[in-house]
């Protein structure tokens, strides 16, 4: 292998971004952001480094094994570079804006780095957008997350968009209430998360066919919630079926266009979710748009308070809109007037400079992809060939 092509070589999971997919990601995170905005939350800016204890403590430990850590020549503390924004906002709630007025609500957009890809998403490095509303246990709370998440997708452009409903939580009720230990808890709930049925009876014995029942509880929202409602559950795990009601019916009301399924014992991608919880996903789309749901955030005090908030992947999200339109390129012959430059560019205009005399300003602005050239105060079209 050459020099300049071992040089061009990247880490498994990291890419460049070239024109135009670097445009089309800088504009969709900025109007994704401008949506959350509109909505009432306030942007924040997490660093990509912080110390070790204090970005993976707390919601932050779920993605320990997935943060690279290095030591800060300066402090000569252990840093790690995040692999996820949500644990940093929670942070900044906690530490930096305690007595800011609850629901507090803010959003942030950013790059997030980890050890290590998976079959659906193999990028390691890839942009974050999202929303977190801290402070409140509503259902309106729940039901305001959801659907900001669908209305910035949809404002985007993203065709066919549906959105998951799940209770990560619901086998462990369910385990409990049936007396399985945390190990039997762990096996049925990774067993019933890959759909397993086989795995999870062995697992469950005698007792199984609560949890059972649950597998049959998946497909669209409103045949699929009846039928959870119908079975017998304990009271902790009807509850959290009472509570994805309420939301169903608020998103309903709001949004009755808005595609629903149900899948109530997901919980794969959930790491910090407590409570109802959800994936968007788009047609035609390999892998999650984005996903969201309900938490718990540490407090200076030593106490928690209730959150609900949301992550969209940027690479995903770009796979399921229409590729950007860049401006119009228009070719400026060496010695063009900068008040005619600056008036292209106010008429939106992206305008390419000569940086010598050409004695064929059409083959030059052919040359450099431009589809017009100036010349004598006007816009003419580049021919596809010689003049």
């Amino acid at each position: 292998m050459s020099e300049e092509r071992r040089r061009a070589l990247l880490p498994a999971g990291l890419s460049d971004l070239l024109p135009p997919g670097a445009l089309g990601e800088a504009r969709a995170v900025e109007r994704l952001m401008q949506c959350c905005e509109a909505r009432g939350y306030e942007r924040v800016k997490p660093p990509l480094l912080e110390f070790e204890e204090s970005l993976l403590a707390g919601a932050g430990s779920a993605v320990a094994n997935e943060t690279f850590r290095l030591m800060d020549p300066v402090s000569q503390r252990m840093l790690g570079l995040r692999a996820d924004m949500t644990p940093q906002v929670m942070r900044i709630a906690a530490c930096r804006l305690p007595a800011a007025a609850r629901p507090l609500r803010l959003c942030y957009a950013g790059q997030v780095l980890r050890q290590r890809g998976d079959q659906l998403r193999p990028e390691r490095q890839f942009a974050q957008v999202g929303a977190e509303l801290i402070g409140s246990d509503s259902p309106a709370a729940d039901a305001e997350a959801i659907l900001l998440a669908a209305d910035a997708l949809l404002d985007l452009g993203v065709r066919g968009l549906s959105v998951d409903l799940c209770l990560p939580s619901l086998v462990g009720s369910v385990s409990a209430a049936l007396g399985f230990d945390e190990r039997q808890t762990r096996l049925l709930g990774e067993a019933m998360d890959r759909k397993n049925a086989a795995a999870a009876a062995q697992i469950g014995g005698s007792q199984a066919e609560p949890l059972l029942n649950l597998l049959a509880v998946v497909g669209p929202l409103e045949t699929a919630l009846p039928r959870l409602r119908f079975l017998a559950l304990p009271p902790a795990a009807e509850k959290q079926v009472a509570r994805l009601a309420e939301v169903a019916a608020l998103l309903a009301e709001a949004h009755p266009d808005l595609t629903l399924t149900l899948d109530p014992v997901e919980h794969r991608g959930h790491v910090y979710q407590i409570g109802l919880s959800f994936t968007l996903f788009g047609q035609g789309v390999r892998g999650e748009l984005g996903r969201g749901g309900r938490y718990f955030a540490d407090c200076l005090d030593g106490g928690r308070e209730p959150g609900t908030g949301f992550t969209l992947f940027a690479d995903t999200v770009l796979r399921a809109i229409e590729p950007p339109r860049g401006l119009a390129r228009i070719f400026l012959p060496l010695g063009t007037p900068r008040a005619e430059a600056e008036a292209l560019r106010q008429e939106g205009w992206a305008t390419v400079g000569g940086l010598a005399c050409e004695p064929d300003a059409m083959a030059e602005a052919r040359r450099l992809n431009c589809r017009h050239l100036w010349r004598d105060g006007a816009a003419w079209p580049v021919s596809p060939g010689a003049e």
